[in-house]
């Protein structure tokens, strides 16, 4: 598994989203892709997915290009909103997914398994809390068993135990040969990210273990590292 971009821009009305992206990520981890709204978080998620066109530059993903048709199996995308049917049930959605994705029964189970979701299975989408239905949508993405997850935005507006309990999935997740890359705008999430990409206004400030990140700034978090990235490169 292996993700590699290679100096992409991405502009939109003559501002430039992403300007000059280089990374290089590999291996099953999770990879929190941090900044502020606007920073370009979404966007990039969306060039790796291939429903962004990028000015120029390369991005390969397992030695494929984005939206090539041999990566759908592979790699498995939740947007930030939900993408899921409100007057189906939690597994009528999965069954509906897994007749696109192509997968077999007893992998909708195992969803419901994973996302523990079986006991709302027979509830309308309607119904679910809002952790609920991130579930769902993580349960959606997880249907084709990808090795690689793009999470945009997963945890926005949840509580901070419904957060706790998600990155615990993350964790799981990572720890089974999955590579996770999940947006945030959330500072403190980077703390239980493996690796931290901090994005600014479409520029690359770190990308690294979030461990290196306090020590360059000599920082005791994530937040106060970025600001002080930030005047760095203002100065």
């Amino acid at each position: 598994m292996q993700v590699e971009v290679s100096n992409i821009f991405v502009r939109k009305s003559n501002l430039k989203i992403l300007d000059d992206i280089t990374l290089n990520i590999s291996g099953s981890k999770t990879v929190g892709i941090v900044g502020p709204s606007g920073s370009g978080k979404t966007t990039l998620i969306r060039a790796l997915v291939g429903s962004q066109r990028i000015e120029s530059g390369n991005i390969s993903i397992s030695g494929m290009k984005p939206g090539d048709k041999h990566l759908r199996s592979r790699l498995g995308y939740m947007a930030q909103k939900y993408a899921f049917y409100s007057d189906l049930t939690v597994e009528e959605n999965l069954k509906y997914f897994a007749a696109i994705v192509g997968c077999e029964k007893k992998r909708i189970f195992e969803v419901l398994d994973l996302t523990e979701m079986s006991k709302r299975s027979k509830s309308l989408a309607s119904t679910l809390s809002g952790g609920e239905s991130s579930r769902l949508s993580l349960g959606i993405a997880l249907l084709g068993n990808p090795e690689i997850l793009l999470l945009d935005e997963p945890t926005v507006g949840l509580d901070p135990l419904l957060r706790i309990e998600l990155w615990r999935l993350f964790s799981e997740l990572a720890s089974t040969g999955k590579l996770l890359l999940i947006s945030s705008h959330i500072m403190e999430e980077a703390e239980r990210c493996d690796e931290v990409l901090l994005l600014r206004d479409g520029k690359l400030l770190f990308f690294g273990k979030p461990q290196e990140l306090k020590r360059k700034t000599d920082s005791d978090d994530i937040e106060e590292s970025f600001i002080k990235l930030v005047g760095t490169k203002k100065s």
